[in-house]
């Protein structure tokens, strides 16, 4: 007869499972997001938080208890999010709210969690407001925000010592956010001599040819963009038609993301400056234990949405784990200075604004194959990018 050690070596995940505890009442984690209204970036995201909860329930759940994640979709309307965030709560009795992709439907989830004293582990929305202006004692969040991705760009497009720049941007809070942060941000590095032309368009609804005729016509020399999914693939097209990018240098948030990149194929922008996330070239043990992980489970390759859903739910698990409790207020507690394992790395909670020090990487586009790729891509840490303590007070509201 095999010994237990011999079992043990033989059976792990079936030893696993026995550790949860029979008929354990499962920890719940409520997620809300704009799924039908951003497919590309959600589709992904989804999937690396199955990935994380499965990895979780085959090492025995938390706390003794399976995990269980319940998915709603808030419509990509602030007040239908508010409406979602309470069934979660009130009906669902989820342990942890999480999630959200547009930066206004965030904030107003957040203003939720502030009003309702819940934990709001905010995902993917980006604007600064978030942790900073209106940041609040119950809201923390994974993703770069607007301001610290831009800052991962401003230094190479001050290098190039332009003075007048075109800013393309999809008019809602993301897209006015890195607006004020690029302008902000190249004004101190360049004081003098430097303006700026500002193009606003409608979300999801770009007409590409007139803005990128208006934007010829303001003789910039140098761009800004904060446009992604199908606005970006619109005016990347126009653009190269009427020769928008010849002789121009290009700085585009989000742009070598593969949810946004890989739909242009071989029409990518060669030369582009992006943030992004070059899966093919990450060579570190942690993001190849998870790309084996995500193929294995799903025969695909990850995307950007894939690496936040999968961090967002090991932070829920990590906050968990801390606290030794699913109660909330243990919870909010733990998330301060709370460190959790991702496939970017290490990252941090900070206490003092809620904001985790998760980066992205920086490089710039190319083709390969038929394709658009990032290349010379280089890992910039959050951490490096966070405006000083003595900031974050002067902007943040007391909690």
């Amino acid at each position: 007869m095999k010994s237990m050690a011999s079992l043990i070596r033989y059976f792990p995940i079936a030893i696993a499972f026995c550790a949860l505890s029979a008929g354990a009442q499962p920890i719940k984690l409520g997620e809300l997001n704009s799924y039908k209204t951003f497919p590309a970036f959600l589709e992904a995201y989804k999937r690396g938080m199955e990935l994380a909860v499965d990895e979780i329930n085959r090492g025995g759940g938390l706390l003794g208890r399976p995990v269980e994640l319940i998915v709603r979709d808030d419509t990509g309307s602030p007040g239908d999010a508010v409406r979602v965030a309470e069934e979660l709560v009130s009906r669902e009795k989820v342990d942890v709210l999480m999630g959200t992709f547009s930066s206004a439907v965030g904030l107003a989830v957040a203003d939720f969690a502030k009003q309702r004293q819940r934990l709001f582990l905010a995902s993917e929305p980006l604007t600064d407001k978030i942790v900073w202006d209106n940041g609040n004692k119950y809201t923390f969040r994974l993703r770069p925000s607007t301001y610290m991705q831009t800052a991962m760009l401003v230094p190479e497009a001050a290098k190039l010592g332009k003075r007048r720049w075109a800013i393309v941007y999809p008019d809602y809070e993301y897209g006015k956010s890195a607006t004020e942060a690029f302008k902000q941000q190249m004004i101190a590095r360049q004081s003098s001599g430097i303006e700026f032309v500002e193009f606003a368009a409608p979300l999801g609804k770009i007409d590409a040819g007139p803005v990128v005729q208006a934007m010829i016509d303001a003789k910039p020399d140098a761009i800004f963009s904060s446009l992604f999914a199908a606005d970006l693939a619109k005016f990347v097209r126009e653009g190269e038609l009427r020769g928008l990018f010849r002789d121009r240098p290009v700085f585009d948030l989000l742009g070598g993301e593969p949810e946004y990149l890989d739909p242009l194929k071989d029409e990518a922008p060669v030369g582009w400056y992006v943030t992004g996330y070059p899966w093919y070239e990450i060579d570190t043990p942690v993001h190849r234990r998870f790309l084996d992980a995500y193929r294995a489970k799903f025969n695909d390759y990850p995307r950007q949405g894939s690496v936040v859903g999968y961090s967002v739910v090991n932070s829920a698990a990590a906050a968990i784990r801390k606290a030794r409790s699913t109660d909330n207020a243990k919870l909010i507690a733990a998330m301060a200075g709370l460190v959790v394992e991702t496939p970017f790395g290490t990252i941090r909670y900070r206490a003092i604004d809620h904001q985790s020090t998760m980066g992205a990487y920086v490089g710039r586009l190319a083709i390969k194959d038929g394709k658009g790729v990032m290349v010379d891509a280089k890992y910039a840490d959050g951490a490096d990018y966070l405006p000083s303590d003595d900031w974050v007070r002067a902007h943040r509201p007391a909690n």
